[in-house]
C-alpha cells in the first residue's frame, strides 16, 4: 500500500517534468532533469518508464501523420520526375546565356575601371579642396589682419589675431605656413602696443593744448542752462504774480547786468555750442585702454595715464604772474581746469577702471586746494571792483559746471565770501572817491526850484517831504544841497552793486538781505562818515558850508529808513524780522554833525580871534573916544549875518554856537586885559575897553538868536562886566569886603585877575601921572591903589597856601 501510495504522487510529477522538457528551452533543460534524480530512490527508472512511453505515443502520432501525408508525398516526387527534362533544358539555356554575358560584359569591365579611376582623382581632387578651404579663412584672415594694421584699426587687429590663435589656427598647425605666422604675431602685437601708446601720447598732448577751449565749451553750457532756468523762474514768477523787486529802479535792469553772460558768442542764434565729444576724440584712449585690455596689459595702461594726467593737472594748477591785472587770465585759468577734469569725467563714465571716482576725488581735492590758494592769493591784488565782481562770476560758473559733473565745490563759495568782504572793500574804496568828487562839486546852497517839473525830479532821486515846503509857491528852494541826493542815489548804487555779488551764491534772501545791510553799514559808518570828517575838517569849507553839511546830514538820516524799505523790497525780507540787521544811518551822521558843529565853534572862534587881532588900542589913552571900536562892531556885524544863518540849524545848535562865541569872545577880551606883554593901562583904555564890552552885551541882549532865557547869553560877559565895573567905581573896599561871599556884588571877579591888572594901571599912574586933575588927593589916591594892591597880594597869597 506504500509502495502504490507512492507510485501514485510520482506519475503527476513525471507528467509535469516532462511537460516542462517540452515547452521549455534546451538550455534550461538541466536544471530540470536535476530535479528527476534529487527526487525520491528509484524515480529515475520510473521517469525513463514514463519518457519511453510518451515517446511511444509520439511515435504513434508520427506514424499516423505519415500515413496521413505518404500520398502527397509520392505527388510530389512523381512530378519532380515530371520537371526533370525541363531542368537539364534550362541549365543548358542558362548556361548559354551566362556564355553570352560574360563576352558583352567585358567592354563594360574596361569602361568600369576608367570610370574607378576618374572617381579616384575625383575623390583626390575633393579632399585638396577640402584642404584648401581650411586653409583659405586662415590666409583670409591673415590678409585681414594686414589690412587692419595698415588701416590703423589696431583694436580690430588684435581680435582677429585672437580669433587666429583661438579659431584657424589650430585648424591648420601642420602647415609650415601657419607656424611662420604664428611665430610673427608677437612682434605685431608689440608694434600696436608701441604704436597706441604713441597715439595716446599726441592725444593727452593735443588735450593739454586745447583743455581751455574745452573747458569754455562745458561753461557756456552751464551758464546758458543757468540762465535758462533764471529766465524759466522769472517766467514763473510773472505767471504767479510774483516779484523780487519793487522800487524806483526798473528790474529788468539789475537783471540784465547780473545776467550778462561770461562768455560771449558771436551768433548765438546761429552756433550751435558743441559738446566734448563732439570737440575731443576719444579714440586713441579707447584704442589704447583696449588692446592693452586685449594684452592683459591694462594695469600699465592705467598708471601711465594717471600719471601723465597728474603732471598735466600741475601744469593746468599753475598760474601766470599777472593773471590778476585781466579778467581774461582768469578765464584762462578756469577753462583749463574745467577742459581738464571735463575730459576725466568723461574717461570716467566711458571706461571701466581707466578711472575711477576715487582717483578724481583725490585729484580734485589737491587741484582745489591749489585753486582756492592761487584765487585767494591773486584775488588780494584786485583794486578794481569790476574786475572782482568778474571774477566772482567767473568762480560762480566755474563752480556750477563743475558740481554739474559731480565735483564737490562747497570750498570754492566759502572763497567766494572772503572774496566778497574784498569786493566790499573795493567797493568802499570807489565809493570813498565817488563821495569825494561828489562833495568837491557842491555848491553847499539850497537846491533852487523853479517848477514842478524840477521838484518832481528831484523828489524821485531822494525821498524828501516837507508839507509846508509842498504849499509854497515856485520858485523856491529845498534846504538840502545837491549832495544829498546825490549821495542818496550812489548809496542805493552801492547796494545794487554788492547785490551783483550775492547773488548766484546760492544763499537764502534772509542772508543776503543780512549781507546788504552790514555792507551798507560800512558804506554809511566808515567811508561816508569819513568822507564828511575830512570834508569838515577841510580848510576851505566855511561856516555857512558847515551850516549845509550839517542839514544835509539831518536829511541824510532820515533817508536812512527808506534805504532799509529799498533793501527790503530788493530781498523780500521783512524789517519786522528779528535777526534783520537795523542802519546805522543815525549813529553815522549824529557823529558827523558833531563834528561839524565842532567845526563850527572852532571856525567861529577862529573867525572871532581874527577880528580881536585887528584891535588897536592905545593902552595909555587918557580920554576914551566915545565909541566902541571898530574891530569890535565889524566882529559883532560878522556876528549878526552868521547867526541869522544858523537860523536853517537844529535851535540847539545855534544856540550852543552863539554861547560859544560869546564866551570866546569875552575870554579873548580878559586875555587881551591880562596880556603879559601889555605892562601899562590907563584909565582912559579901561574906558575905551568899556565901551566895546557894552557893545557885546547890547549884542547878547538883542537875542541874535531866539531860544534863549532871560539874560543867559548876556552872562557869557559877566566876568568882564564885573570887572570892567569894579575898575570904573573904584569901589575897592566893598569888593574886599564882601570877597568869598555867596551875595557879593563882584563874586566872579578873580583876585589874581584884579591885581594884574591894577598893577598895570598902578605903573602907568606913577610915569603918566593919570590922577594929574586930582592934585590934591594925589598922594592919597597913590596909596590907596598901593594899599589896595597890598591887600590884593596878601589875598592871592593866602589862596595860594590855602590850595
Amino acid at each position: 500500500m506504500a509502495e502504490s501510495g507512492e507510485g501514485l504522487g510520482t506519475v503527476p510529477e513525471h507528467e509535469r517534468i516532462l511537460q516542462e522538457i517540452q515547452s521549455t528551452d534546451t538550455a534550461c533543460v538541466g536544471p530540470t532533469l536535476r530535479s528527476v534524480y534529487d527526487d525520491q530512490p528509484n524515480a529515475h527508472k520510473k521517469f525513463m518508464e514514463k519518457l519511453d512511453a510518451c515517446i511511444r505515443n509520439h511515435d504513434k502520432e508520427i506514424e499516423k501523420m505519415c500515413n496521413f501525408h505518404h500520398q502527397g508525398f509520392v505527388d510530389a516526387i512523381t512530378e519532380l520526375l515530371k520537371v526533370r527534362t525541363d531542368a537539364e533544358k534550362l541549365k543548358v539555356q542558362v548556361t548559354d546565356t551566362n556564355r553570352r554575358f560574360q563576352d558583352a560584359g567585358k567592354e563594360v569591365i574596361v569602361q568600369t575601371e576608367d570610370i574607378i579611376r576618374c572617381r579616384i582623382q575625383q575623390r583626390n581632387i575633393t579632399t585638396v579642396v577640402e584642404k584648401l578651404q581650411l586653409c583659405l579663412p586662415v590666409l583670409e584672415m591673415y590678409s585681414k589682419l594686414k589690412e587692419q594694421m595698415s588701416a590703423k584699426r589696431y583694436y580690430s587687429a588684435l581680435k582677429t589675431m585672437e580669433q587666429l590663435e583661438n579659431v584657424y589656427f589650430p585648424r591648420v598647425s601642420q602647415y609650415r605656413f601657419c607656424q611662420l605666422m604664428i611665430e610673427n604675431l608677437p612682434k605685431l602685437r608689440e608694434d600696436i602696443k608701441e604704436i597706441s601708446m604713441s597715439d595716446l601720447k599726441d592725444f593727452l598732448e593735443s588735450i593739454r593744448k586745447h583743455s581751455d577751449k574745452i573747458g569754455e565749451t562745458a561753461m557756456k553750457q552751464a551758464q546758458q542752462q543757468k540762465l535758462f532756468s533764471v529766465i524759466l523762474q522769472k517766467q514763473n514768477n510773472v505767471k504767479f504774480g510774483k516779484t523780487m523787486y519793487i522800487n524806483d529802479r526798473i528790474p529788468e535792469e539789475r537783471s540784465e547786468i547780473v545776467l550778462k553772460p561770461v562768455f560771449e558768442e558771436e551768433d548765438e542764434n546761429e552756433e550751435e555750442v558743441l559738446t566734448v565729444q563732439d570737440l575731443v576724440d576719444f579714440s586713441p584712449v579707447y584704442r589704447c585702454l583696449h588692446i592693452y585690455s586685449v594684452l592683459g596689459d591694462e594695469e600699465t595702461f592705467e598708471n601711465y595715464y594717471r600719471k601723465q594726467r597728474k603732471k598735466q593737472a600741475r601744469l593746468v594748477l599753475q598760474p601766470q604772474s599777472n593773471m590778476h591785472e585781466t579778467v581774461d587770465g582768469y578765464r584762462r585759468y578756469f577753462t583749463q581746469i574745467v577742459g581738464f577734469f571735463v575730459v576725466e569725467d568723461h574717461i570716467l563714465h566711458v571706461t571701466q577702471g581707466l578711472v575711477t571716482r576715487a582717483y578724481t576725488d583725490e585729484l580734485w581735492n589737491m587741484a582745489l586746494s591749489k585753486i582756492i590758494a592761487v584765487l585767494r592769493a591773486h584775488s588780494s591784488y584786485c583794486t578794481d571792483p569790476d574786475l572782482v565782481l568778474e571774477l566772482k562770476n567767473l568762480i560762480v560758473i566755474f563752480a556750477d559746471t563743475l558740481q554739474g559733473y559731480g565735483f564737490p565745490v562747497n570750498r570754492l563759495f566759502d572763497l567766494l565770501f572772503e572774496i566778497r568782504d574784498q569786493y566790499n572793500e573795493t567797493l568802499l574804496k570807489k565809493w570813498a572817491g565817488v563821495f569825494r568828487d561828489i562833495f568837491e562839486e557842491d555848491n553847499y546852497s539850497p537846491i533852487p526850484i523853479v517848477n514842478e517839473e524840477e521838484y518832481k525830479t528831484v523828489i524821485s532821486k531822494f525821498p524828501f517831504q516837507d508839507p509846508d515846503l509842498e504849499k509854497q509857491s515856485f520858485p523856491k528852494k529845498l534846504p538840502m544841497s545837491q549832495s544829498v541826493p546825490h549821495i542818496y542815489i550812489q548809496v542805493k548804487e552801492f547796494i545794487y552793486a554788492s547785490l551783483k555779488f550775492s547773488e548766484s551764491l546760492h544763499r537764502s534772501s534772509t542772508e543776503i538781505d543780512d549781507m546788504l545791510r552790514k555792507s551798507t553799514n560800512l558804506l554809511l559808518t566808515r567811508t561816508l562818515s569819513s568822507c564828511l570828517l575830512n570834508l569838515i575838517k577841510k580848510p576851505h569849507i566855511g561856516l555857512t558850508e558847515l551850516v549845509q553839511i550839517i542839514i544835509n546830514t539831518t536829511h541824510l538820516e532820515q533817508a536812512c529808513k527808506y534805504l532799509e524799505d529799498f533793501i527790503t523790497n530788493i530781498t523780500n525780507i521783512s524789517q519786522e524780522t528779528v535777526h534783520t540787521t537795523r542802519l546805522y544811518g543815525l549813529s553815522t551822521f549824529k557823529d558827523a554833525r558833531h563834528a561839524a558843529e565842532g567845526e563850527i565853534y572852532t571856525k567861529l572862534n577862529q573867525k572871532i580871534d581874527e577880528f580881536v587881532q585887528l584891535a588897536d588900542y592905545d593902552w595909555t589913552m587918557s580920554e576914551p573916544d566915545g565909541r566902541a571900536s571898530g574891530y569890535l562892531m565889524d566882529l559883532i556885524n560878522f556876528l549878526r549875518s552868521i547867526f541869522q544863518v544858523f537860523t536853517h540849524l537844529p535851535g540847539k545848535v545855534a544856540q550852543t554856537a552863539c554861547m560859544s562865541a560869546c564866551q570866546h569872545l569875552s575870554t579873548s577880551l580878559m586875555q587881551m586885559l591880562l596880556d603879559s606883554e601889555l605892562k601899562q593901562i590907563s584909565m582912559g583904555a579901561v574906558q575905551q575897553f568899556n565901551l566895546d564890552v557894552i557893545q557885546c552885551e547890547l549884542f547878547a541882549s538883542s537875542e541874535p538868536v531866539p531860544g534863549f532865557q532871560g539874560d543867559t547869553l548876556q552872562l557869557a560877559f559877566i566876568d568882564l562886566r564885573q570887572l570892567l565895573d569894579l575898575f570904573m567905581v573904584w569901589d575897592w573896599s566893598t569888593y574886599l569886603a564882601d570877597y568869598g561871599q555867596p551875595a557879593s556884588k563882584y563874586l566872579r571877579v578873580n583876585p589874581n585877575t584884579a591885581l594884574t591888572l591894577l598893577e598895570k594901571m598902578k605903573d602907568t599912574s606913577k610915569k603918566n601921572n593919570i590922577f594929574a586933575q586930582f592934585r590934591k588927593n594925589d598922594r592919597d589916591k597913590q596909596k590907596l591903589i598901593e594899599t589896595v594892591v597890598k591887600q590884593l597880594r596878601s589875598l592871592v597869597n593866602g589862596m595860594s597856601q590855602h590850595t
